[in-house]
């Protein structure tokens, strides 16, 4: 099985070189990002940004698990952003 790989290769490498190069980079660049740190925060504000506006609503004081605005303690927090 290796062998019949590298045999592939070599014949691709002697026919079409720059082929072989484009696909090589663009193999390293999907394995790279995935390992990135940044893809890391990335990810991390993805998970705390809301998908849709709260909508606003009228407090009448019986309503504790509510939160006011999207960053208050009961909601997600971005502390760990402010800090870097």
């Amino acid at each position: 099985m290796a062998t019949r790989l590298a045999a592939f290769l070599k014949n691709a490498w002697d026919k079409e070189p720059v082929l072989v190069v484009s696909f090589t980079i663009a193999g390293l660049a999907v394995i790279l990002l995935s390992l990135s740190p940044y893809t890391k925060y990335a990810s991390m504000i993805n998970a705390v940004t809301p998908y849709s506006y709260p909508v606003p609503l009228r407090d009448d004081g019986n309503m504790p698990d509510v939160p006011n605005h999207p960053q208050d303690p009961l909601g997600p927090s971005l502390e760990w952003l402010k800090k870097l």
